[in-house]
């Protein structure tokens, strides 16, 4: 049986661990810049665009888990850390700044 984790400062390193193909990262970020599309959608166009925020990242990130990964999204379990943890890796990779998060975790890049 697997440890309950109880603090974000583990679940952290756990999160980057259940990423560690790069081609799972990239479906995840696609999916999490798909959602702010949807999100300007919605504000500037039709509010039903709001529908498709966690279609598109719950989408694409959960696609990569079950068809890349091979293993189960940690949303099921820690569903807010999980949609945090989202956001976290796909701004650090966009300011170039996810590698040394990915080695400290134990992740080759």
């Amino acid at each position: 049986m697997a440890r309950t984790i109880t603090h974000y400062r583990d679940f952290w390193p756990h999160y980057l661990r259940e990423h560690a193909k790069p081609a799972t990262r990239r479906l995840h970020y696609l999916g999490t810049a798909l959602t702010f599309a949807a999100l300007a959608a919605g504000l500037l166009l039709d509010r039903w665009w709001l529908i498709a925020m966690p279609l598109a990242g719950y989408g694409f990130a959960w696609g990569a888990h079950f068809g890349v990964e091979r293993n189960r999204p940690a949303t099921f379990t820690y569903p807010l850390w999980s949609l945090f943890s989202d956001y976290r890796m796909f701004f650090l990779w966009l300011g170039g700044r996810l590698t040394p998060h990915l080695k400290q975790a134990g992740v080759a890049e």
